[in-house]
């Protein structure tokens, strides 16, 4: 099969067409459709060993962050990131120490099962009309969440769903949600890159890759961004919890397979 020699990393063609669709989407849901941003992982992740696709998709977030936070610099709630963020770094670093010491699809299907928990938590809050009887805003969730979303970014780059599921219940407008999100997650990804160079799953190689895989993500961030522009606020809570849904549903179903192959 034809491999493309001339690249620092030699995939081939059909692999270079699905990292640039996952790069695209990276755009997307950072700068308007936050609920796409798994399927990214779901592409590198059945393209690249677990680990390899953790470290091959964070500069291109990275970049999608950068992109996101020039759209929605004006709109962040500053607060609430403040009070998530520590929490989150230390998820980072509990993530860090396990990385290395779990088994691949026991981490997907962990991840799949907290998402799980989450999506479970949002369908009482739309049931019952009360937030505050789910718990998601209950006093000292935060800081739970924060660690989980630190945990699941650095084990998979996967903790978006869980933070949309928490910014939707506390019904944000749709540009103070997205601005929020985008800030939290660019500090967060930030501080994940050493730890992942360190443990040798950023490489040189990978981020020559990721260079020429930037101009998609600028492509799908400006699409991203047309899109949220136009699209209503119940509109918008409805499309990014039902894309959660499918994606974690792909995800769990996925990891269910893995562990089954291995341990079956």
């Amino acid at each position: 099969m034809a491999i493309l020699r001339g690249w620092r990393m030699a995939y081939e063609f059909w692999q270079w067409l699905f990292f640039g669709i996952a790069a695209i989407i990276i755009g997307m849901s950072k700068c308007g459709i936050p609920g796409l941003g798994i399927l990214n992982v779901a592409i590198f992740q059945n393209i690249l060993l677990a680990k390899d696709a953790t470290g091959f998709g964070l500069p291109l977030l990275v970049v999608g962050d950068l992109c996101a936070v020039i759209a929605f610099r004006r709109h962040a709630d500053w607060l609430k990131i403040l009070k998530l963020i520590p929490w989150a770094g230390i998820g980072v670093v509990v993530g860090f120490f396990v990385l290395e010491n779990i088994d691949n699809a026991q981490a997907r299907l962990l991840i799949g099962l907290s998402l799980v928990v989450m999506i479970t938590l949002h369908l009482l809050n739309r049931n019952t009309g009360n937030f505050k009887k789910s718990g998601l805003l209950a006093p000292g969730v935060g800081p739970v969440i924060g660690g989980m979303a630190g945990f699941v970014s650095m084990i998979a780059n996967a903790a978006g769903p869980l933070m949309t599921l928490y910014l939707l219940a506390m019904r944000m407008p749709k540009m103070a949600f997205l601005g929020t999100s985008v800030y939290f997650f660019t500090l967060l990804n930030l501080f994940k890159i050493p730890f992942l160079v360190y443990l040798n799953i950023i490489t040189i190689e990978s981020a020559s890759a990721n260079i020429r895989l930037v101009p998609f993500v600028v492509a799908g961030a400006f699409l991203g961004f047309c899109f949220v522009k136009k699209v209503n606020q119940l509109w918008f809570e409805r499309s990014a919890f039902w894309l959660t849904i499918v994606a974690v549903g792909y995800m769990i179903w996925n990891s269910i397979k893995e562990v089954v192959a291995i341990y079956g």
